[in-house]
């Protein structure tokens, strides 16, 4: 039996596109009851007019359950009023203050539900100069030092997926956890708050630490190859190998085996790690002509035999094709072929599972207004048009 660590915790969603979303996929893939609150005109704009079929929509939202509510009609404000006390969470990521304007901020919800954990995700925050900016992935990037960090000096360009939203939904889950935890002990309910410029910090803190160590001068792209002695490696048969040496002498000896240059050890230049750090750049010329010379199926022999910390660069269609991948089980095909990422813990030896696949636009409308009105009522607010199902692919 796969253990839930959240089945008893139900959350009520106000979000789209992927910072919210991808926070609860995570905590109803451990177990939560993840209730999506909806707008008609085509439900959260990641479904990208598909209804349920848009895999952007099904990777952040499998195992959820749709309500679909006019909140600007008085009437659907109410039936979520109604529905705030049986939840646990509250989340939602619209600008600063809309949740409020709406009638569902987080002083009246509080007022609904005392011990009710409120999680709020902007741009940047509730205050300060950028708090009404609208925010994407793009601008998480940018502000947070990604662009620059990840690119050469001089020259940033964009990256290639979504990391600020990615590390933002990390955040928020990991933020509701912590409340969770906190009203275990107290009872109290708690409120959450982080951004895409907060969570964008949680990776750049190496970078910020480079900053300081090197007095100031900006980090780059290649700022910290000398310090972690990497390199991302061609071979005659294309395929490249990326390698992390750190600071070990023992793995630095070893990639010394693997290459057949023991001669390389004495090389006044590469003698001590500091050294290495120093002529780093002459060091990747040396290893960049070894490595062209030979296939990549040679040199991953080599550097396994000799123990030396490496990977083939791997392509999407190559990771999810990965034996590891598949042995760790962190995949979930659907049965049109959608690739789910499943959530990245064990418990117990067993990867916890959605309980479904994504929903589509107020699914089930009915079942939830159910647990707070009796038929004669939710038949009244469809014919008002104050709640909708659109089940149609």
């Amino acid at each position: 039996m796969q253990h839930k660590p959240l089945e008893n915790i139900r959350v009520l969603e106000l979000g789209g596109y992927i910072s919210a979303p991808y926070a609860s996929s995570l905590l109803c893939a451990l177990g939560a009851d993840v209730v999506k609150v909806e707008n008609a005109g085509g439900g959260d704009a990641y479904r990208f007019q598909q209804n349920d079929r848009s895999p952007f929509f099904r990777q952040y939202n499998a195992g959820k359950r749709s309500l679909g509510v006019n909140l600007k009609n008085p009437a659907g404000l109410e039936l979520v009023e109604a529905l705030v006390p049986r939840f646990d969470v509250v989340l939602e990521n619209m600008r600063p203050g809309k949740a409020t304007a709406l009638g569902l901020g987080p002083d009246h919800c509080a007022a609904l539900a005392p011990a009710l954990v409120y999680a709020s995700v902007t741009g940047f925050g509730p205050g300060g100069p950028l708090a009404q900016r609208p925010a994407y992935d793009t601008i998480g990037q940018a502000v947070g030092g990604l662009y620059s960090v990840l690119s050469d000096a001089g020259s940033p360009q964009l990256s290639g997926t979504c990391v600020a939203d990615l590390i933002t939904g990390l955040t928020t889950a990991t933020g509701i956890l912590a409340a969770l935890v906190g009203r275990g002990s107290t009872g109290a309910g708690q409120r959450v708050e982080t951004s895409l410029m907060e969570a964008v910090s949680t990776l750049t803190i190496e970078a910020l630490t480079q900053y300081f160590d090197k007095d100031h001068q900006e980090p780059t792209r290649q700022s910290r190859h000398p310090q972690a002695q990497n390199f991302c490696l061609a071979s005659s048969t294309g395929e490249n190998i990326a390698i992390h040496l750190s600071s070990s002498q023992k793995f630095w000896l070893c990639f010394l085996e693997a290459l057949d240059r023991q001669d390389l050890a004495d090389d006044p230049r590469f003698v001590t790690f500091a050294l290495r750090v120093q002529h780093y750049f002459d060091l990747v010329e040396i290893v960049e002509a070894e490595f062209i010379g030979k296939p990549a199926q040679y040199w991953e022999q080599r550097l396994t035999a000799a123990d030396v910390p490496f990977s083939p660069v791997l392509t999407m269609g190559g990771f999810i094709e990965h034996p590891q991948v598949g042995w760790l089980d962190l995949i979930e095909p659907e049965k049109d072929g959608v690739a789910l990422v499943r959530p990245p813990w064990r418990f117990g030896g067993q990867r916890p599972e959605r309980p479904g696949p994504a929903p589509k636009i107020g699914q089930h409308t009915r079942e939830v207004a159910a647990e707070v009105y009796d038929e004669v009522r939710i038949k009244q607010l469809f014919a008002d048009e104050v709640i909708f199902e659109e089940l149609e692919a």
